[in-house]
C-alpha cells in the first residue's frame, strides 16, 4: 500500500510538472549576430525586433533593445562576449513595445534616446495603463526634434533622421556614415510583402511618410540597411519596396477617382503577406471574441484611402 500511495504521488507531482510545463511561456528564439564592419554588429530576431551594436571607444551603444527583459537579457549576454564594454546607450526607431520595452533588462541612468513624438507616445501608453511601454523610469532621456541631428557617442558619429510620421509618428533612422549602415526600425521590415507596409494609424503613421522615409534613406550613402525585422538589405531592396508600394498606391488611387468603395478596393486589392508566410491563427480569447468586439485591424489600403479622400475633400 505504501508503494502504491509513493507511485501515485509521483504521477501526480509528474501531472502538476507537465501542466505547469505547458502554461510557461515559450522562451523566445536566441539572438543572431551578424558582424556587419569590424565595430558594428546586427542583433537579428530574438525577443522582438532587430538591434544594431555599435561598440564606441569604452562603452557600447545599442539601436532598439528588444522586446522582453529575458530577450534583451539575451542581447546583452552576446554583447558581452564580442566586449567587456559596458551599454550605456539606447536609441529607439520608434514606441512599439517590441523595440522598446526590453529596456527593463539595461542599468538604470542608461542615456535613452528617441524622437520626440516617440516619448510622446509612450508616455499616452503609460498613462493609459503602461500596456506596449517601458517603466516610467525607462522613458527616452534625450529626444530629437529635427529632420536631421547629427550626434557623436563615444567617438560614434551617428546621424538621426526624421523625414516624416510613416510608421508612426515617431520614427527615427539611425545612419553611420562611416561603417555606411543605416537602421530602419519598422519603417522597412522583410516580414510583410514589398507593397504592405506596416502603418500604425493609431499612432499617425502615414503612406505618404513613409514614401519619404524610404526615399530619403535610399538617398543616403548606405550599403546595408538594418531592418526592424528580417535580414539586413541593400539599397536596391528598398528601391523595389518603394516602387511596390508606389504602384500599389497609385492603383488605390485610380480606384478612387473611379468612385470605388473602401470595401470593393480591398476586395480587388487586399494586403498580402510576406512571400511564403502563412495567416497567424488569432489568439484563442481573441477568437471567441464577437467579431464587432475585436473589430478590423486597418491595412495599408485603409491608410492611402483615408489619406487620398481627405485630400479630396479639403
Amino acid at each position: 500500500m505504501k508503494r502504491l500511495h509513493i507511485s501515485v504521488f509521483s504521477a501526480a507531482a509528474l501531472l502538476c510538472g507537465a501542466a505547469a510545463f505547458a502554461q510557461a511561456p515559450a522562451a523566445p528564439p536566441p539572438v543572431m549576430m551578424k558582424q556587419l564592419k569590424p565595430d558594428v554588429w546586427a542583433g537579428l530576431g530574438g525577443s522582438g525586433g532587430n538591434s544594431t551594436i555599435y561598440i564606441g571607444k569604452t562603452s557600447v551603444i545599442v539601436v532598439d533593445a528588444k522586446q522582453t527583459e529575458v530577450g534583451a537579457k539575451d542581447l546583452l549576454a552576446q554583447i558581452a562576449k564580442i566586449t567587456p564594454k559596458p551599454v550605456t546607450t539606447v536609441i529607439l526607431t520608434h514606441s512599439d513595445g517590441d523595440h522598446v520595452n526590453g529596456l527593463v533588462a539595461y542599468p538604470a541612468g542608461i542615456k535613452i534616446i528617441s524622437h520626440e513624438n516617440n516619448k510622446k507616445e509612450l508616455q499616452a501608453a503609460i498613462a493609459a495603463g503602461g500596456r506596449g511601454a517601458p517603466p516610467p523610469d525607462r522613458l527616452p532621456t534625450q529626444v530629437t526634434t529635427k529632420q536631421k541631428e547629427t550626434v557623436t557617442l563615444d567617438g560614434v558619429k551617428l546621424e538621426l533622421y526624421h523625414w516624416a510620421p510613416a510608421h508612426t509618428s515617431g520614427d527615427l533612422m539611425v545612419y553611420s556614415p562611416q561603417n555606411k549602415i543605416v537602421s530602419t526600425g519598422d519603417v522597412v521590415v522583410t516580414n510583410r510583402a514589398d507593397d504592405n507596409p506596416n502603418i500604425h494609424l493609431d499612432k499617425n503613421g502615414s503612406v505618404e511618410g513613409w514614401m519619404a522615409d524610404v526615399k530619403g534613406m535610399i538617398g543616403l550613402n548606405a550599403e546595408q540597411y538594418v531592418t526592424g525585422h528580417g535580414d539586413v538589405l541593400t539599397k536596391a531592396d528598398l528601391q523595389r519596396k518603394l516602387t511596390a508600394v508606389t504602384e500599389r498606391r497609385n492603383k488605390i488611387a485610380a480606384m478612387i477617382k473611379e468612385g470605388k468603395t473602401l470595401e470593393e478596393i480591398k476586395a480587388a486589392l487586399p494586403d498580402a503577406l510576406a512571400p511564403g508566410a502563412r495567416a497567424a491563427a488569432p489568439p484563442a480569447a481573441a477568437a471567441a471574441a464577437p467579431a464587432a468586439a475585436r473589430g478590423p485591424v486597418p491595412g495599408f489600403v485603409d491608410a492611402v484611402y483615408g489619406e487620398l479622400t481627405k485630400k479630396k475633400t479639403t
